[in-house]
């Protein structure tokens, strides 16, 4: 199975490529939708985060108040270390789970954590989407409906935008129009369906 890391910045398009990518016919494996997956009522990772962190991040029906945790683990680099300790290799789990069961030709694993987790290991190359900061600010403010120094901590907590264009096997500038980016990703696709097919 060829695999394709996708990932970029909070605000950087990431979920406008993936859904383009599928649109394609291309299974797209998120590393967020797993994280939740890992958390749910019941689960070993859901149980070590009320004991570390406090019930108070436990809602009302025995969900994660993701609210209350990241308010916490944003504004305390320690207390992030210690989550991800927790969560991060259920996750690995589920993913090589998830990528196991796929059919398309070449497989896209998209994560904001790629290169800041061991979730580079599953993967045979990586793309970028790329935006300039104040385009992620502005975007997710708009979107998440959330203070900009709220978006500035999350950036701050993730990889810098330096280091993650560095590593990155390709990269998706996406300042423009969908149809550019669309455009953009049509391109490697073919090229990734290449690949792949001599991955095989």
């Amino acid at each position: 199975m060829f695999v394709v890391g996708l990932t970029g910045g909070i605000g950087s398009g990431k979920t406008a490529a993936t859904d383009y990518l599928a649109r394609l016919g291309i299974t797209i494996v998120d590393a967020d939708l797993a994280s939740r997956v890992v958390v749910e009522p019941g689960k070993p990772a859901l149980k070590a985060i009320a004991e570390r962190f406090g019930d108070h991040v436990i809602a009302e029906d025995g969900t994660l108040d993701r609210r209350a945790l990241r308010e916490i683990v944003f504004a305390d680099p320690a207390a992030l270390k210690e989550l991800e300790g927790i969560t991060h290799p259920a996750i690995g789990q589920e993913l090589r789970t998830q990528i196991a069961a796929s059919q398309s030709p070449y497989t896209v694993l998209v994560s904001p954590l790629l290169f800041e987790t061991s979730q580079k290991e599953l993967v045979n190359r990586t793309l970028v989407i790329d935006a300039p900061a104040e385009l992620q600010v502005k975007r997710t403010m708009a979107r998440d409906h959330v203070p900009e120094e709220q978006v500035a901590a999350i950036m701050k907590a993730q990889l810098e935008r330096s280091r993650r264009l560095d590593q990155a096997d390709d990269v998706v500038e996406n300042h423009g129009s969908l149809d550019k980016l669309h455009e953009k990703l049509d391109m490697l696709h073919r090229y990734y369906l290449e690949l792949a097919d001599n991955h095989a």
